[in-house]
């Protein structure tokens, strides 16, 4: 898979020519959430550049949709970091090892990263 789509494949990234606009995105995003909380998360955005990226899953999973794939279909956890790893109980009682945080999710085909 690896010889299909090289690492160097995604060295040369553009935004395709039918790109929506990523703020466009973003905004579109707010539909659904509490009201009350949408100027805190757009001010916490506008704080760097970083914090865009962080908070604007829908923008990254757009422009990996269209980066080059090995056609693997994956799910992106934008906090899926060790911390966010963890033993829990279940209703029933059981110990499962799960992921605790679900800021943002995005579906997108895999880009043979």
């Amino acid at each position: 898979m690896r010889d299909a789509v090289p690492f160097e494949a995604h060295g040369a990234w553009q935004p395709a020519p039918d790109r929506p606009d990523p703020v466009e995105r973003v905004l579109a995003g707010n539909a659904g959430r509490q009201e009350r909380l949408i100027p805190l998360r757009m001010q916490r955005m506008a704080e760097s550049p970083f914090a865009f990226l962080r908070g604007s899953a829908t923008v990254m999973a757009w422009d990996l949709a269209k980066s080059p794939s090995i056609g693997h279909n994956v799910i992106i956890d934008g906090d899926a970091h060790i911390n966010n790893f963890g033993l829990f109980r279940t209703p029933r009682q059981d110990v499962v090892f799960d992921l605790n945080d679900f800021d943002e999710r995005s579906s997108v085909r895999g880009n043979g990263i």
